[in-house]
């Protein structure tokens, strides 16, 4: 087996990590790191001796989950039927760590877009500010505001209840 490959898949756990803390879905997580490896793969070529894998495999998938969205916002939302039927008649579990966790994926999914993924990919992943900044294609100093402002808003949703309103201003202000 080639170095890349192996390089590639010992960076599968994270892509998995990354994929899930985007997708808030498992299997739409694993299908976007299916995509991932499959695109990486094909086109392993094109990666560059000396240059971040890591930062090449994130920005692969980072790049996936954007058109996911983008194909979904053009054709509306869809809603398993056994999801809704698990959301209308299920109560929480007992466990304390299992609200903090629910809690903290409730107030995860509330936080705008750039935001969550900064915080998966620095909090989460252990990135740097520049890994962070190149996956994402935007300036350190971006990130960094991002990350300020996520986690402000994620304390701040956490100590309500993550009970915000839909149109609160934690939103995405541009």
């Amino acid at each position: 087996m080639s170095a890349k490959r192996q390089l590639i898949i010992a960076e599968i756990p994270r892509l998995r990590r990354f994929a899930r803390g985007l997708a808030r879905d498992p299997v739409l997580a694993d299908d976007l790191v299916q995509d991932c490896l499959e695109r990486a793969l094909q086109r392993v070529h094109l990666w560059q001796s000396g240059t971040n894998m890591r930062a090449w495999l994130f920005t692969i998938l980072r790049n996936l989950y954007i058109n996911q969205i983008r194909k979904q916002t053009r054709r509306g939302v869809e809603t398993p039927y056994d999801e809704m039927l698990d959301s209308a008649g299920s109560t929480g579990p007992n466990q304390e760590q299992s609200l903090a966790v629910r809690d903290m994926k409730q107030a995860l999914a509330q936080l705008p877009e750039d935001q969550r993924e900064t915080l998966l990919l620095v909090g989460l992943e252990g990135m740097s500010y520049k890994e962070t900044a190149e996956i994402q294609g935007v300036p350190v100093g971006t990130v960094m505001s991002r990350l300020s402002r996520g986690r402000q808003a994620l304390r701040h949703l956490m100590e309500a209840g993550t009970t915000a309103p839909k149109n609160s201003r934690l939103r995405r202000v541009k």
